[in-house]
């Protein structure tokens, strides 16, 4: 199969969440159709948009009409009325788009839009509020969970690991996390980490891991 990272997107839903997903596409020169069916959300990106339609996404036949088949990658980004959610995943999978992504509200939702056949199943409310929880209750500047127990975050180094090379401060063997990145001061820009980088105080590293190992560090003086 070819390269799909560009290939076109259609979202349906364009409140906040759709909104932000087809002007992020198409900044990154990914065409996108929008869809909806409440006109004014369609009339308020149609400048900002390439493909802006404004039709019912819960029939068929209209989303046949628009070719809504024909695209490799969809997303539904409906949130607020889950029968609505449930019936266009349907009905993406009824017209075999091959990548369809879809937002749940609850667990119980996201278990419906995988049952019925979507291949991704997004949690924005969840994870964002997963999120903010770590860098309010930790000393983390961000956070980013990239599996079920796999996490990223950007944080102020600890103490131990100042003013010698990373190889030797075994903050891999101690604590079972790996600097992949350093950023020298507030107003640097970050860099690969090796074994020889020194890391200062001052600096913010990214630093990838179990959760619990992650969350462990930023307790570490």
């Amino acid at each position: 199969m070819g390269d799909t990272s560009h290939a076109p997107v259609v979202v349906i839903g364009l409140g906040r969440f759709g909104s932000a997903i087809a002007l992020e596409l198409e900044r990154q020169g990914t065409e996108v159709l929008a869809i909806d069916n409440v006109d004014r959300r369609v009339q308020d990106l149609s400048s900002r948009l390439s493909h802006t339609v404004t039709a019912d996404c819960t029939d068929l036949e209209a989303m046949a009409q628009l070719g809504v088949g024909d695209f490799h990658r969809a997303v539904v980004a409906i949130g607020d009325h889950l029968e609505d959610s449930i019936l266009v995943t349907s009905l993406l999978v009824d017209l075999e788009v091959p990548d369809i992504w879809a937002k749940a509200t609850s667990p119980h939702h996201g278990r419906i839009l995988e049952r019925i056949g979507a291949h991704h199943v997004v949690f924005p409310e969840q994870d964002m509020g997963e999120r903010v929880a770590h860098l309010v209750a930790g000393n983390m500047l961000d956070y980013l969970k990239v599996d079920a127990d796999f996490v990223l975050a950007k944080l102020r180094p600890p103490r131990e690991i100042l003013d010698v090379p990373l190889g030797r401060s075994a903050i891999r063997s101690k604590h079972g996390v790996t600097v992949v990145a350093v950023k020298k001061g507030e107003k640097g820009s970050f860099t690969y980490a090796t074994n020889e980088t020194v890391v200062s105080r001052g600096d913010v590293i990214l630093a990838v891991g179990h959760e619990d190992d992650v969350e462990h560090l930023t307790h570490v003086p």
